[in-house]
């Protein structure tokens, strides 16, 4: 089975965009910013193999994706507006477990030995500009993605 990143980056994709908080979306870690509105920006972060799934033909892995909101810092809904785009895609991920199939599991606690779904708030100095960023860690699981050779 290939990793088919594409396809998993669009599903992700796709759950930000139906939560109708975001301006846009982007399949990369953006070099300029963004613009006005709440924006996502979705890149892999880390392919692992996993240890306790998977058996002597095949090996399971943990992709885990970032996925970085960001909106201009000034006024006092920005919190408020991002946390709600936020808390969206956190739900949107937590109900679509397999994201339209594209994955074995979203690794909501971390049953692969991580830390599971998360989320963490910041600031982010990008083009003379301020942005107020989320990112969620979403670590998702793909089962019997590498054959072992013998």
């Amino acid at each position: 089975m290939a990793l088919d990143l594409a396809a998993i980056r669009a599903a992700v994709e796709s759950h930000a965009l139906a939560t109708g908080h975001l301006e846009r979306s982007a399949g990369h870690e953006p070099e300029n910013g963004p613009g006005q509105g709440v924006t996502a920006a979705v890149w892999v972060d880390e392919v692992l193999p996993v240890k306790r799934r998977g058996g002597l033909a095949s090996t399971s892995a943990l992709v885990t994706l970032s996925i970085r909101l960001q909106t201009p810092v000034g006024g006092d809904e920005v919190d408020p507006q991002l946390l709600a785009a936020a808390d969206a895609l956190m739900r949107a991920y937590s109900g679509d477990f397999d994201l339209d199939g594209t994955v074995t599991a979203v690794d909501l606690l971390g049953m692969a030995g991580g830390d599971g779904m998360r989320g963490k708030a910041g600031y982010l100095p990008q083009d003379d500009q301020l942005y107020r960023v989320f990112v969620i860690t979403l670590p998702l699981l793909v089962d019997d993605l590498f054959a072992q050779a013998q």
